[in-house]
């Protein structure tokens, strides 16, 4: 079973950086997209950044030009910089995972957590 689990999460004030990291464990074929979506107490479920096999990104409105998504095989890194505290959230990492001769079908991490002081 594959598993994907998320690190760098914390706390920093308005106007600081983090880095999070995700990487995927145990046996997979095949990880197609993979992104990074948070979710805010009363807010939908918000897909922050998003990056392809071949290294196409996609972000939300909310972070562009703030936040950046790498990726480097199985593993991929959101770098987020000026911060706010509308920012602070559960961070989840999830993939689509294709194995083969089978559908693909999306996989999560459990989470990491930042949070933005004002």
């Amino acid at each position: 079973q594959v598993q994907l689990v998320e690190s760098g999460g914390g706390v920093v004030q308005t106007g600081g950086s983090l880095n999070l990291s995700c990487v995927a464990t145990g046996n997979f074929f095949r990880l197609n997209m993979m992104g990074w979506s948070r979710q805010t107490p009363g807010k939908q479920r918000e897909l922050v950044a998003s990056i392809t096999t071949g290294g196409l990104s996609e972000y939300a409105d909310s972070v562009q030009g703030r936040f950046t998504i790498t990726r480097d095989k199985a593993t991929i890194y959101l770098q987020l910089k000026n911060l706010t505290p509308e920012d602070t959230a559960p961070y989840f990492c999830h993939a689509q995972n294709a194995p083969p001769l089978s559908y693909e079908y999306d996989i999560w991490g459990r989470g990491t957590q930042v949070t933005v002081g004002s």
